[in-house]
């Protein structure tokens, strides 16, 4: 049988990590994250997120254009729930 594989030795709270991949974070942003919060206190991060608002809110025209400077491929064809999609799994 297969040993469960973690997310590596570079993330160094194991904990925040898996749970921010559940909830659906890209495994760049759940490894920033989970690291800062090991640095400096998941109280301390927690106060400094959320700003931004959800791509939810952003218009068609807004999230095409961040998809373009990601250059996210097949942008220009996408829906609004696959480029919502397509930026939060990068």
């Amino acid at each position: 049988m297969a040993e469960k594989k973690g997310p590596g030795p570079s993330v160094k709270d194991d904990e925040t990590y898996e749970a921010l991949r559940r909830e659906g974070a890209s495994k760049e942003k759940a490894a920033r994250i989970a690291n800062a919060s090991a640095k400096e206190g998941s109280d301390t991060v927690g106060r400094r997120g959320g700003k931004a608002g959800s791509y939810e809110d952003w218009t068609v025209e807004d999230l095409r254009k961040r998809a373009a400077e990601l250059d996210v491929e097949g942008r220009s064809s996408m829906k609004k729930d696959e480029l919502v999609k397509a930026l939060r799994d990068r």
